[in-house]
């Protein structure tokens, strides 16, 4: 049975009206980003592995549903998962899952790694453009796996799996992450140029690492010495999760829209080092403390230009949340997406509650106004919903943002947590309307 994880109603919406200064703590959870592929990661060995810091979001139970779908048994137990692997695996990813959850196609290189044998349906997600998987391939392919398609199912064999030099066009996360869970079973040494360098592939490597893998840095390349075999981690309270740094982002965004000061507890500076640079020259006063970062906003913030690149530049991820604080800076900000096409779908809903936002290409100009107005608005992905939220909070009357599950895929009681702080936020839970005040 899958882990019993609440996943929210797909009609439920979130209420929101114009906020008063923030105020108070925010617990930043375990990252959603690393929490996936540490779960994929899992596949790689027999035995009973646990993770801690996970968050209750509905993306962990869906990857939760497609392990267990493979034979693998999931417990949990508050913010803790046990991951029990058996010996043999079901190698196949159905597309009833794989469809609701874009992280599942890294379940590729780990079962590629472990039994040379692996199909997955072609991966859903987000609705902000293409995402090719592409490069995925090819880089297990450097390794001697080889793939067909047919029916929307992709099938990847491999005899043996021996190092080589992979070299990625484009710092792939995704890429990074399959290539890398393939190369700790295959013979030989493999190095990989160009790989990602967030703080989740770091994650990731100190996992594998504890698992008894052999990875390290060289320059800008990860290399890694197959080895014959892994084991679970070494258990304690669990491998610990790194913090979140886009829920990080996000409550920075809202302090920098209603003014006030708020800690984030747990939150790492050096994971959101050009965040934190641009936020500080809209105006924004951030101050690391030893257990987190401390945001304070007391006049109206400053435009600035934003452009997302790979780590350590500004994520992608990042983007809607700038977006959505430049609507009502003072100024007109240059935004530019180099990651993904068509993640500006969420525009026209933030044009919806008055902001000056000029679209053409990649680009965005956006021109502050003293004030949004409350409109209905419609949620199309995680952050872009969460920045929806975000500009609610500083309009003018009643804001209602749809689609509260696509948010509950990436944030734990993001309305509870924004209550929490003084934000003017409720819930509602059903189609009948009826309205449920966070806490």
């Amino acid at each position: 049975m899958p882990v019993d994880i609440a996943v929210s109603g797909e009609r439920d919406t979130f209420v929101t009206r114009r906020s008063g200064a923030l105020d108070g703590e925010v617990h930043i959870g375990g990252a959603k980003n690393s929490v996936l592929k540490l779960m994929a990661a899992c596949l790689l060995a027999e035995g009973r592995h646990v993770l801690a810091n996970v968050p209750h979001i509905s993306d962990v139970s869906l990857m939760c549903e497609l392990l267990e779908a493979m034979g693998v048994t999931v417990t949990r137990a508050d913010h803790r998962l046990v991951i029990d692997v058996p010996a043999e695996l079901n190698t196949e990813a159905p597309y009833h899952l794989v469809e609701r959850i874009r992280a599942s196609i890294v379940v590729l290189g780990p079962l590629l790694g472990r039994f040379g044998t692996a199909r997955v349906a072609l991966p859903g997600g987000d609705d902000f453009g293409p995402r090719p998987i592409d490069m995925h391939l090819r880089a297990l392919e450097s390794l001697g796996a080889t793939f067909s398609t047919a029916h929307g199912d992709i099938s990847g064999t491999a005899e043996v799996l021996r190092g080589s030099e992979v070299v990625l066009e484009y710092p792939s996360v995704g890429a990074t992450e399959n290539v890398l869970m393939a190369a700790v079973r295959a013979k030989g040494r493999t190095r990989i140029v160009n790989p990602a360098r967030e703080p989740e592939i770091g994650d990731l490597v100190e996992f594998l690492n504890q698992m008894g893998a052999r990875i390290g840095w060289s320059g800008d390349r990860l290399t890694v010495d197959g080895v014959e075999r892994l084991a679970p981690a070494p258990s304690g309270d669990g491998f610990r999760v790194i913090p979140d740094r886009i829920e990080a982002a996000t409550f920075l965004a809202a302090v920098g829209m209603c003014g006030g000061s708020v800690f984030l507890r747990h939150a790492v500076a050096e994971h959101m080092t050009m965040l934190i640079r641009k936020l500080t020259e809209m105006g924004m006063h951030i101050v690391v403390e030893d257990a987190g970062l401390r945001a304070t906003v007391t006049q109206r913030l400053a435009s600035a230009d934003i452009s997302t690149l790979p780590f350590p530049g500004l994520a992608t991820d990042y983007k809607p949340f700038l977006v959505s604080m430049l609507t009502t800076a003072s100024g007109v900000g240059i935004v530019t997406e180099n990651i993904f096409t068509g993640r500006f779908r969420y525009i026209d809903e933030l044009r919806r509650m008055g902001a000056d936002i000029r679209t053409e290409g990649h680009h965005a100009v956006v021109r502050g106004v003293e004030r949004l107005s409350g409109a209905p608005v419609r949620a199309y992905d995680i952050r872009a919903g969460a920045a929806l939220v975000v500009a609610g909070l500083g309009a003018e009357g009643e804001t209602e943002i749809a689609g509260a599950a696509h948010i509950d895929r990436g944030y734990e009681d993001l309305a509870g947590k924004l209550a929490g702080l003084g934000a003017s936020i409720t819930r509602r839970r059903n189609a009948a309307g009826a309205s449920v005040a966070a806490s």
